[in-house]
């Protein structure tokens, strides 16, 4: 693999560690701002609500640069972002640089997949995009934990200052190991936008909302899941989601190897076994040892799909397929968005903690027969096309 998919991954894993390291510090910030958890929670719904919409609005406006120099753009606001957070006097301030943060996430993974796939041969393009993810699962095993530990010892402000160090060092690699690739012909937001016209992207996009939506309906509650049913203390859970991200770390890698050989059978597996797996937890929850494995398992096979589903958006959106690719990965949030408020409306609904994780298995049954629906049109559009052309083309997965 090419030393320029060690930066994407360094990006990635700070980008992976400034999203998720602020849940664990919610009551050190809380304190210092002297406001409620819940209003500091403000601060993750906000850089989901950044992720979303700076997507396709940093994509939009990169369209007339190299890819290389908006990626560096890109770590660059990142930087910005946290260092904001780092030194906000206030909680408006800290928001604000969530948000300048987070207007950077979608945007990046989005580039960086198309470049990373860019950097080697067709029949490794998925495993490309896996690597750059790598620094994604790889910050849910150490980059998190170690950051909320920072922060809990020495002060929630250092580890945003880490976090904005760890920024400059991608912004640094991305200058010096990613080539200046040439920006395609013909590359402007119009083209860009001729992506969504095709069915398969808008169904890829569909099946990453729901599919990894899956995933996060469970893990959001996690939490008061383990402990008021499975029964764990309170400083278990951080090793439980740490768990959690050594399966993310594995299922991205099996996902990125074998999408590159069968990328729709890959997809139904890991959505048919997460909808199984996420099914069997509200039974799993009720054992210590059964429910670290289910933790382990929504991870691998949560994370499994995400290498398969970017490269479906990548496939299907041909020669315009940065804008898509951005607008994916903020499908990937916006199904997180979607799946943790269903489960907060069951919870609520007074159906249990466990309660959740029928949501996710829903959720993720409903992405495979998505995945299944969008092969059979696929097969069939071939057909149609020979009646006016002609051969029919094969499609090739």
């Amino acid at each position: 693999m090419p030393l320029a998919l060690l930066a994407l991954a360094i990006g990635a894993f700070g980008i992976g560690t400034t999203e998720f390291v602020v849940m664990g510090l919610l009551p050190e910030i809380a304190d210092d701002y002297g406001v409620s958890i819940p209003s500091a929670g403000l601060l993750v719904t906000g850089y989901a609500i950044g992720v979303v919409i700076g997507a396709p609005l940093m994509t939009t406006l990169g369209t007339r640069i190299g890819r290389k120099t908006m990626l560096m753009i890109l770590m660059g606001l990142f930087v910005v972002g946290n260092l904001l957070s780092a030194v906000a006097p206030i909680m408006g301030v800290m928001l604000a640089g969530r948000i300048v943060a987070s207007l950077a996430h979608g945007a990046f993974f989005g580039i960086g997949s198309v470049v990373a796939a860019d950097l080697v041969a067709p029949d490794k393009k998925a495993g490309a995009i896996a690597t750059m993810f790598t620094g994604l699962t790889v910050a849910n095993i150490a980059g998190v934990p170690l950051g909320t530990f920072i922060g809990q010892a020495v002060g929630w402000r250092v580890t945003f200052a880490v976090v904005a160090a760890l920024g400059v060092v991608g912004l640094f690699g991305i200058a010096k190991l990613v080539p200046a690739l040439p920006r395609p012909e013909g590359a402007h937001l119009r083209r860009e936008l001729t992506a969504f016209r095709n069915p398969q992207v808008l169904l890829a996009m569909a099946m990453t909302v729901l599919g990894f939506g899956g995933v996060f309906a469970a893990i959001t509650y996690i939490a008061p899941m383990m402990t008021h049913v499975a029964g764990y203390s309170d400083g278990a859970v951080t090793w439980l989601l740490v768990l959690f991200g050594v399966g993310m770390f594995l299922g991205n890698l099996l996902g990125g190897r074998f999408a590159d050989r069968k990328l729709m059978p890959m997809l139904y597996a890991s959505l048919g076994g997460l909808a199984v797996v996420l099914a069997l937890f509200t039974l799993t929850a009720h054992n210590k040892i059964l429910a670290a494995v289910s933790i382990l398992l929504v991870g691998g096979l949560g994370f499994a799909t995400v290498p398969p589903l970017q490269k479906r958006v990548l496939d299907q959106a041909h020669g315009a397929p940065t804008l898509a690719s951005a607008v994916n990965i903020g499908a990937f949030n916006l199904g997180n968005a979607l799946a943790a408020w269903l489960g907060g409306q069951v919870i609520a609904a007074g159906l249990g903690y466990t309660a959740p994780n029928w949501v996710g298995a829903l959720l993720a049954g409903s992405a495979l027969l998505l995945a299944v629906w969008s092969a059979v049109l696929e097969h069939r559009a071939p057909v149609r096309e020979g009646a006016v052309t002609a051969a029919p083309v094969p499609a090739h997965h």
